[in-house]
């Protein structure tokens, strides 16, 4: 193998290497490609057609995978057109610091066969920075005495960019006595130093302000300015003088902090304060000021932090020593870094292969990576090693490359990954070492099928599942990944019809849940196999398969169904016949039932659940049969109606009935006059709420009657002024005599309407007396409550109205008023004055509320009368003799009409040719007045 590149400049900014002659197995590497292009180049700016310049087509750009590394990757490579483009900001000053020229080293990598050419991008420099003085203000002490033509140097400016973008000159503001003389550094740059061109005079003018402009050669030009003020001081007219105008030392790069470097000395020929020097740096950059320190008195320098030969090999600085006479001159201080070996080589991954086969042959390249080592000559020769027991080896390349080969077979089940480490070390004293540790992850191939987990599947399903229950989940496993690994599920086959297996189930392809697609009968289908198949997605796509049988269990679904005995066509149940002579344990009939559930589902068992004649018939629990459980009575029904219950044993139970219509008899035709008689039998339910809807009516319509009934008497009583007599009800009210005030302390009865006085005394009929619409409100004269008024409604049932009534009453009379024989209370109670007041004690009076409205409820239900037995008023009946006329005086002959001589009478006692018990008439009594 052999071959050669060419390298070809254009003119222009932009240099390109066409390679002319490109083997396609040359494994050596090209000569440097060069590009050219200027800093700050906008990001995806093209720096050149990199696959046109290594002379790949454009599809060879992503079938060989070309790129390209370096240290800090600020360029990339287009896939689509192959063009190197610009990825990062570049600066010039930034990158190359202060070297004139500011080159970029490349590496361009393509595959198939793996090559790599080097590629050089020259940064060219931009006007991007102004010249800039380390100070915005210069202060400077000019004697007086100095004489024409003394030159002050002064700070020179610093500009970053390079050839014509470099400081170029400088100006002075318009004075007359100044001027401006530009000289040339040792070094390199130029310096402004200020020439005095008039004698100076303090007394004229102390002080000189001026303008130090910098300017560069730019396009356009870039600019800085200092101010210069000038104070002009007395006599010094000879300056400090270095003994060397440069100081050269080397100095190692491991030296502590604080190592003494050298000593500058100036001298001045002058005496006193202006032969005292000091010494400072003067236009030294920061990263010099930081790294080294100068005494301002004795001129030493010394170290102040670390050296680092990698970072800064040598560093310049200007020092200037000036006498109290502002006086100054400059020298140069040069300090060379000597290498040390205190950098480990670094390990640099430029390429890694993202897919490694397992099946791939020993030597296929899977990685490229470079060493790297800061340190110089043997300090930086690196040698690598790889870690044991990998199927992995290192081939050297040139220039610190290295490609990572394999070195047996792989298994990515076994091992999916490797931790590859590279050990990298140098030939310094002593060697330093660092690694490395990349992974490398093997990618699958499709060599193992799907495995389910079980050899074959059962499971158990209740019957009347709701559609789209999972019923059961087969899964299966396949370790290889990605697609090979994914494994999908699908129905194979079944013993179910081809046409609606659809209908029936279906699998999910993703998780293998195997889903119901209808609900399950028991009834119906009790058990069906499936034959499910796993494939995976790969190319070759392996499958596996598996069994899966579906065991439909029953519920209690299904209510017993009765056989026997049936229903007629017209829907009626069928008879039958019991001999009248049948024994206990008569085999009389069956109930058969059927149930299409299994198991304790159908697990039937029969109740009577309602006969006419209970304890007549028994049922057998689990055969139905229908028994005689004793003889036929006498007073037993020839017909009877036997309501039978069947019962399954599933949780909740079903139930269903069956009506058996029995008829005793020992020959059909004496069975015929029962049949036609029987009537279809009604609900006992039914029968039951009918005779409730009809107790209530007529509760409701009695009630009705009576109401009407005492408004009728009422509107008859108001309605009847001639009547004979009145009624108990409100206060009786004469039309001419005087009105009573309402003051019954005395124990005096109100004057009170609603008793029927007879007109003439022998007639024992009660009558009406006229009620007066302007009377008082209605008082109650035996109670303080209603029941008077009820009773007086009763009273007039049992009395026919007087045909002549009272035109006119007298006035009430005061001694109206109960003698103490006739007061009610307990049997025997004569306590009290005589003056005859109501009762006052508590039991009393409710005893006598309880008698009255008792006898108001006797009389309401027809069993009693006021007058019906002779000294009880209708009480002794319900509450027994202790409750006879010394509790309750009657008050038919013990009342007393005041203005009249009629008094009430008892029309029993009259009947029985008895006097009246209170005497007769209007008789007084030890001057008081009997009420009668």
């Amino acid at each position: 193998m052999g071959g050669s590149c060419t390298q070809r400049r254009p003119a222009g900014r932009r240099q390109v290497l066409f390679p002319f002659l490109l083997p396609l197995f040359y494994p050596a590497l090209c000569e440097q490609i060069r590009y050219s292009i200027p800093e700050e180049l906008a990001k995806g700016s093209v720096v050149g057609n990199l696959a046109k310049d290594l002379g790949l087509s454009v599809l060879d750009v992503s079938a060989r995978k070309l790129r390209v590394s370096a240290e800090k990757l600020l360029f990339n490579v287009d896939a689509e057109s192959g063009d190197l483009l610009v990825k990062d900001r570049i600066d010039r000053e930034q990158i190359c610091k202060e070297r004139r020229r500011c080159e970029l080293e490349l590496e361009a990598v393509v595959e198939n066969p793996l090559n790599i050419f080097h590629i050089i991008v020259v940064v060219e420099d931009i006007n991007d920075h102004a010249p800039q003085f380390h100070k915005d203000e210069i202060n400077l002490e000019i004697s007086e005495s100095v004489s024409l033509g003394t030159g002050t140097i002064l700070e020179s400016a610093k500009d970053p960019d390079i050839n014509m973008n470099s400081l170029s000159k400088y100006q002075l503001s318009p004075n007359e006595y100044f001027s401006l003389v530009v000289k040339d550094n040792p070094e390199g740059g130029k310096y402004p130093e200020l020439v005095l061109k008039k004698t100076l005079d303090r007394e004229t003018q102390s002080a000189h302000h001026l303008v130090l402009t910098a300017l560069d050669s730019g396009d356009p030009p870039r600019s800085g300015t200092v101010q210069i003020r000038i104070l002009v001081v007395d006599a010094n007219d000879n300056p400090p003088v270095f003994s060397q105008d440069v100081y050269k030392v080397s100095l190692r790069e491991d030296v502590p902090p604080g190592t003494f470097v050298l000593r500058v000395s100036a001298t001045d020929q002058d005496e006193g304060l202006n032969a005292e020097i000091t010494y400072s740096f003067l236009g030294v950059a920061d990263t010099a000021r930081h790294v080294f320190s100068l005494d301002s008195a004795t001129g030493n320098i010394i170290t102040h932090q670390p050296l680092d030969y990698e970072d800064v090999k040598r560093y310049a600085m200007d020092v200037e020593a000036k006498d109290r006479g502002s006086l100054s001159t400059q020298c140069k201080v040069i300090i060379e870094v000597l290498d040390e070996n205190d950098n480990s080589p670094e390990i640099i991954i430029t390429s890694l292969s993202d897919q490694i086969l397992e099946d791939s042959r020993p030597g296929m390249v899977v990685g490229l990576f470079k060493t790297r080592d800061q340190d110089s000559k043997e300090n930086g020769e690196v040698t690598c090693i790889l870690s044991r027991d990998i199927p992995f080896k290192i081939h050297s390349s040139s220039n610190n490359y290295y490609k990572l080969v394999t070195d047996g077979a792989l298994d990515r089940e076994q091992t999916p990954e490797y931790n590859v480490t590279i050990t990298a070390t140098d030939r310094g004293k002593p060697p330093l070492s660092s690694s490395a540790t990349i992974t490398l992850r093997i990618t699958d191939v499709n060599d193992n099928a799907p495995v389910f987990h079980q050899a074959s599947y059962v499971v158990h399903l209740a019957e009347n599942n709701l559609p789209g229950t999972s019923i059961a989940q087969v899964s299966a496993s396949d370790p290889d990944l990605g697609p090979n690994g994914h494994v999908s599920y699908s129905i194979l086959a079944s013993d179910l019809e081809p046409r609606a297996l659809s209908s029936y189930v279906s699998v999910n392809a993703q998780s293998g849940v195997v889903f119901a697609q209808r609900a399950f009968d028991h009834e119906q289908l009790r058990a069906f196999e499936l034959t499910l198949q796993a494939r995976d997605h790969g190319s070759p796509a392996l499958s596996a398969n598996v069994s899966l049988r579906v065991l439909v269990g029953d519920r209690n679904d299904n209510a017993p169904r009765v056989l026997y005995p049936a229903l007629g066509p017209d829907g009626s149940a069928l008879f039958d016949m019991v001999p009248r002579a049948a024994q206990p344990g008569y085999l009389v009939t069956k109930v058969v039932a059927v149930d299409a559930d299994s198991g304790h589902n159908a697990w039937l068992s029969y109740h009577v659940l309602q006969a006419s004649e209970p304890g007549l018939f028994s049922v057998g629990l689990r055969t139905g049969e229908v028994r005689t459980a004793r003889a036929l009575g006498d007073r037993d029904a020839a017909r009877q109606r036997l309501l039978v219950a069947v019962r399954d044993g599933g949780q909740p139970p079903l139930s269903a009935t069956a009506t058996l219509l029995l008829v005793f008899a020992d020959s059909l035709q004496e069975a015929l006059p029962d049949l036609s008689d029987h009537s279809e039998p009604t609900d006992p339910q039914a029968e039951l709420q009918f005779y409730l809807v009809v107790a209530l009516a007529l509760i409701s319509v009695l009630f009705l009657l009576v109401v009407i009934l005492a408004i009728a008497l009422r509107l008859r009583c108001s309605s009847s002024p001639s009547a004979g007599g009145g009624c108990f009800g409100s206060v009786l009210c004469s039309k001419s005599g005087p009105e009573i005030p309402p003051n019954y302390s005395d124990g005096t009865l109100p004057y009170a309407d609603n008793l029927c006085v007879p007109r003439n005394q022998t007639n024992p009929e009660f009558n009406f007396l006229t009620s007066v619409e302007h009377c008082p409100a209605t008082q109650d004269i035996l109670n303080k409550d209603s029941s008077s008024v009820l009773l007086a409604s009763v009273l007039t049932l049992s009395v026919e109205a007087d045909k002549n009534t009272f035109k006119q009453q007298a006035p009430p009379n005061t001694d109206w008023r109960f003698s103490q024989a006739q007061r009610p209370g307990t049997s025997g109670s004569q306590n009290g004055d005589e003056t005859g007041t109501w009762p006052n004690n508590q039991f009393d009076t409710e005893m006598l509320q309880a008698m009255i409205l008792a006898s108001a409820s006797e009389a309401a239900d027809g069993s009693s009368t006021l007058g019906g037995s002779a000294g009880t008023m209708g009480l002794s009946a319900r509450y027994g003799p202790q409750f006879t006329l010394q509790h309750v005086p009657d008050y038919r002959q013990n009342v007393y009409i005041p203005g009249s001589n009629a008094t009430l009478t008892n029309a029993a006692g009259k009947r029985d040719g008895k006097a009246p018990a209170g005497g007769n008439g209007n008789k007084k009594k030890s001057g008081k007045k009997e009420k009668k």
